[in-house]
């Protein structure tokens, strides 16, 4: 059978189901995006309902409202967050500011980091996180900074769920404030690392590293992909920049006035965080259980590969689980994991035991 045309996204099922020949139709169970099993929150369709009316009128163009929330859930000011449409823009416009340097990205991590370097004509070197448990080696990535302007990581890092701690982080943003070099932090996950994200968030360095970029999404935790709604965080003549950079009215009415309420919803992010506590060591014991290496997780997914004991590949796994109606994420499109892994992303418990099963069925 030809390889297949792998998609570069989680949640994206159609072309996999045509290439090993399963009708569109086919039940699936999605375990390849990393979203929030429990969200939408409850209250959203009908605040959506609410909304429709706005549609009317063009956007507030500074989002001020959207700004405030989110700078005081980050305990910072408005000039200090730029509301974007979806974490997406907010890897493109922290590229823009650099367009046509050097730039570095930590890897296996996710694609749109090099994606919008290369669309603004930055150089990109790859600094690789060695298998099999993916921390990162501070002396070689120091080592590796001298000639570049801004280095792009994901904390906690998708694929690998793997969070580099705020003491090496620390280091880091020492050394590069003396190179000149603007580190960018995609914190999409940080909601979900499972501790309070204020204790584990790099939010607290801004006032004190100003080449210090972090981003945001609110889609993953919410589980509003479709919505497109994050944001950038800087001291304020980054954001002023970044904003240079970004169309107007780039964010849609309803996204911006669900910013305030989503923000607000503290049960929902207290329900979210004390599933993540619970579910994913469970989740992890089990898995390793059934002989898979199993990579440390500090996100809401984990990163997996048959063991030394089985004969089976992370290729044939996917497509006996996809068989079997469970659709999980491919590594193919991930620098230097080039499809040795599978990214499995945590549901909730029964849903979970079902994935179990599944697993333990295509192993034998």
């Amino acid at each position: 059978m030809s390889v297949p045309a792998w998609p570069s996204h989680g949640g994206q099922s159609a072309s996999l189901l045509a290439h090993f020949d399963l009708p569109m139709d086919h039940p699936l169970e999605d375990f390849s995006a990393n979203l929030n099993p429990f969200g939408p929150p409850v209250w959203v369709n009908a605040r959506v309902m609410e909304e429709l009316a706005g549609l009317q009128r063009y956007p507030v163009p500074d989002y001020a409202a959207a700004r405030r929330a989110i700078a005081d859930h980050h305990q910072l000011t408005p000039d200090q967050v730029l509301l974007t449409n979806g974490g997406a823009e907010a890897i493109f416009l922290a590229a823009a500011l650099h367009a046509g340097q050097r730039a570095a990205v930590i890897t296996p991590s996710f694609g749109e980091y090099a994606r919008a370097c290369r669309a603004h004509r930055l150089s990109v070197n790859e600094i690789p996180l060695a298998a099999p448990d993916f921390r990162l080696r501070l002396d070689a990535l120091l080592s590796s900074l001298d000639d570049i302007e801004v280095l792009f990581l994901c904390r906690p890092n998708n694929p690998t769920a793997t969070l580099i701690d705020r003491d090496a982080m620390q280091v880091l943003l020492e050394r590069t404030a003396t190179q000149g070099c603007c580190v960018v932090v995609d914190e999409a996950f940080i909601d979900m690392a499972g501790d309070t994200p204020a204790e584990v968030s790099l939010t607290a360095y801004l006032g004190r590293y100003p080449h210090l970029i972090l981003l945001h999404s609110l889609t993953k935790f919410f589980t509003l992909p479709g919505l497109r709604l994050g944001y950038l965080l800087a001291d304020r003549a980054t954001i002023n920049a970044a904003a240079a950079h970004q169309p107007p009215w780039s964010v849609n009415h309803i996204a911006a006035q669900l910013v305030t309420p989503l923000l607000a919803d503290k049960a929902f992010a207290e329900r979210t965080r004390q599933w993540i506590t619970l579910e994913r060591p469970r989740m992890a014991v089990a898995l390793a259980q059934l002989g898979l290496e199993v990579v440390p997780s500090q996100a809401c997914f984990f990163l997996i590969r048959p063991g030394a004991g089985h004969t089976i590949n992370s290729d044939e796994l996917f497509e006996r689980l996809l068989r079997r109606g469970v659709l999980v994420r491919h590594t193919h499109n991930f620098a230097g994991l080039d499809g040795e892994w599978l990214r499995l992303a945590l549901r909730d418990a029964p849903v979970n035991q079902r994935l179990l099963k599944a697993l333990h069925d295509c192993l034998r």
